[in-house]
């Protein structure tokens, strides 16, 4: 249950047992407009709801429940490099696996990721590093929010991979070292501090305490539902609710398609083509025939109950 006080009668006697949201009351929201995830940028953590941040945290870390993340580490690919104050689109491609794109991206640059040129060290921008990047989505709760409100986190591939010190580890190596030690990622909290070592934003996971039994029952409920399995699937433009193509591909996709005739076009606006065909014979005189014309193709309130998040 929210710590929000929502109603107007400060009198308000809270239920003698916990009421989850029901049905009819999830049912009623809208979520067209995407969902919720954390975002990173410069040291700061930032919550950010349908695309609008709501809140930041400038501390520097902030302390997680891990609820669900893929087994493999995702890519995700833009053509162009990331502008700040551009408008926000779709990836060129990604892949949820890292194996092969997904069916429905916009501009696929390989059928599969092994053997794609953005794969190629030094694709990068300024023939650094790969053009496509690993990264790992996960689905997160946020400590002390006894709401169960999900995120999703996108952990950049800068923070993947590497060895940790003591229990401090990049992502990839937090994951094993914990089952490793007896622990599961799912029944512990999780701080994620910015490294002060790195000039970039690089984090470190490192394990802060076991899981209560409320928090327990909440991680058990939210890996139930819809958003932990779309959270891992779904890329952060997507959760905004971005429905903008790239570039290469909105201009692919306003190109007519091609239209096959049966026969060389006698108008003029085709009279200067090339082509490779050979020329067609002498035509042999025939009796006249009514020729039908081809058929014209078709039209086509949550409360952040995190003190640290500060709204501005």
């Amino acid at each position: 249950m929210s710590n929000l006080s929502i109603f107007q009668q400060s009198t308000s006697v809270a239920p003698s047992r916990a009421r989850e949201v029901s049905a009819l009351s999830k049912s009623l929201v809208d979520s067209s407009g995407g969902g919720s995830r954390i975002a990173m940028n410069k040291g700061i953590f930032r919550r950010m709801i349908n695309g609008k941040e709501a809140g930041k945290v400038r501390d520097g870390f902030i302390n997680v429940i891990v609820v669900n993340a893929l087994p493999k580490v995702s890519r995700q690919f833009y053509s162009k490099p990331y502008d700040p104050d551009g408008e926000a689109t779709l990836p060129d491609c990604w892949s949820n696996l890292g194996t092969a794109p997904e069916s429905n991206v916009a501009n696929a640059q390989s059928a599969n990721c092994a053997n794609c040129p953005q794969n190629i060290d030094g694709s990068g921008q300024n023939g650094k590093g790969r053009a496509c990047r690993f990264m790992r989505r996960v689905a997160i709760l946020l400590e002390g929010d006894t709401t169960g409100h999900l995120y999703q986190f996108n952990i950049p591939s800068k923070s993947l991979f590497g060895k940790g010190v003591g229990n401090t580890h990049p992502f990839e190596s937090y994951k094993n070292f914990l089952p490793a030690n007896g622990e599961s990622i799912d029944h512990v909290v999780t701080e994620m501090r910015f490294d002060e070592n790195e000039t970039g934003d690089v984090l470190k996971f490192t394990a802060v305490r076991h899981l209560t039994d409320e928090e327990l029952d909440l991680v058990e409920t939210a890996q139930k539902s819809v958003e932990a399995k779309r959270f891992v699937q779904l890329t952060a433009a997507a959760v905004d609710g971005v429905k903008k193509l790239p570039a290469a591909a909105a201009e692919a996709k306003q190109e007519p398609a091609p239209v096959v005739q049966k026969a060389k076009p006698k108008s003029p606006q085709f009279a200067a083509e090339d082509t490779d065909e050979p020329a067609p014979a002498e035509p042999v005189k025939r009796a006249s025939k009514k020729v039908e014309p081809d058929a014209a193709p078709p039209k086509k309130n949550l409360a952040d109950v995190v003190s640290a998040w500060s709204e501005e």
